[in-house]
């Protein structure tokens, strides 16, 4: 690709308090684990990398807690300790996640963000701190809690969620993301929420995996299915709704495959587009392919920046955002029923 090309157009955006070249990402994924995957990845054209997730199991798996979860039952249920993946294989610990994190600060120049999964404060603000002193440029909480408790109150879990978040807040200097899911009954006020309590992104949305059942052997089965375009329209809606209302920079992940996929988050409002499925599935050298397609479809519309397109198709532009939505979705089912003999 020609510089007098490049130069066309300005792919520069802002997420963190960084700079990034561009406004892809590569989210946490496997392809992380090894050094000469990510030099492949910010060869490729990726802006910064979220490393794979260290998740809480691995910090706190030997406490007595943890040991009490995992046993409990299984006295008499023989394969319950089946349900839980062997720690010491199932990803490296902590100690030499930061190890890895360090080494990979060495040898790339595209910010490093390091990434914890779980949901109780336990050994997270621990890490975090080591995580920063290792060289993560940021920090991603990736909070995966599924409530099954009846007597635990969507108030309670929410203030679980921010004291997290303050906590970690209070021991780290570097910018702090949260990825989190779309099921809060006000997710607008709750971005307020997490906004006052520290945290700096917000990554739209975490994806769980549901089970699938195996009918002939009668098993719960682990079932990993990567997203697709179609995936996109969630973290767009709320990114749209979202942009110029909370003091918050946005990540959309989940559905990112395409250069018109990267479009759409930008003018919702995203501040960068998070990408993984689509690097396992056709290679990492696809974030050229995409950039490319990006810079094409720019110099056809006309357009010389991000900047200039981000926020162009949010809810702020225009004037009544609820009655917008609505208006939207009274036009889907209309479009159905004319098509109704």
């Amino acid at each position: 690709m020609s510089d007098a090309f490049s130069a066309d157009v300005d792919l520069t955006t802002h997420y963190l308090g960084f700079t990034l070249s561009n406004p892809i990402i590569a989210s946490a994924s496997p392809l992380s684990k090894k050094l000469d995957r990510i030099k492949r990845l910010e060869d490729a054209g990726a802006s910064a990398i979220v490393l794979y997730s260290l998740f809480e199991e691995q910090i706190t798996h030997e406490s007595r807690e943890l040991d009490h979860y995992l046993t409990h039952g299984t006295e008499h249920y023989s394969e319950a300790l089946s349900y839980f993946p062997d720690l010491e294989h199932y990803n490296i610990g902590p100690e030499p996640y930061l190890e890895h994190l360090h080494r990979v600060k060495q040898a790339v120049k595209i910010p490093v963000i390091a990434s914890l999964n779980g949901v109780s404060n336990g050994g997270w603000v621990d890490y975090a701190l080591r995580m920063q002193l290792a060289g993560a440029d940021a920090l991603e909480l990736n909070i995966y809690y599924l409530p099954t408790d009846p007597d635990l109150s969507s108030a309670e879990l929410e203030a679980s969620y921010l004291e997290l978040v303050r906590s970690v807040r209070a021991s780290v200097r570097i910018p702090l993301a949260l990825k989190i899911s779309p099921f809060f009954t006000a997710l607008p006020h709750m971005a307020r929420r997490f906004a006052d309590a520290g945290a700096d992104s917000l990554v739209l949305f975490n994806r769980f995996y549901q089970p699938d059942f195996d009918l002939e052997h009668l098993e719960v089965v682990p079932n990993l299915t990567l997203s697709s375009s179609n995936d996109l329209r969630l973290p767009l809606s709320w990114i749209a709704m979202l942009y110029g209302r909370v003091p918050l920079d946005f990540a959309l992940t989940s559905g990112v495959h395409t250069a018109q996929d990267v479009l759409k988050a930008m003018m919702a409002g995203a501040n960068v587009a998070m990408m993984a499925s689509e690097l396992l599935s056709n290679g990492i050298y696809r974030i050229r392919d995409i950039l490319t397609d990006l810079r094409a479809w720019m110099i056809e519309h006309e357009y010389e920046s991000i900047e200039q397109m981000r926020g162009s198709m949010s809810q702020r532009a225009v004037a009544e955002p609820a009655a917008f939505e609505r208006a939207n979705y009274m036009k889907a089912l209309n479009s159905f029923d004319t098509r109704l003999a």
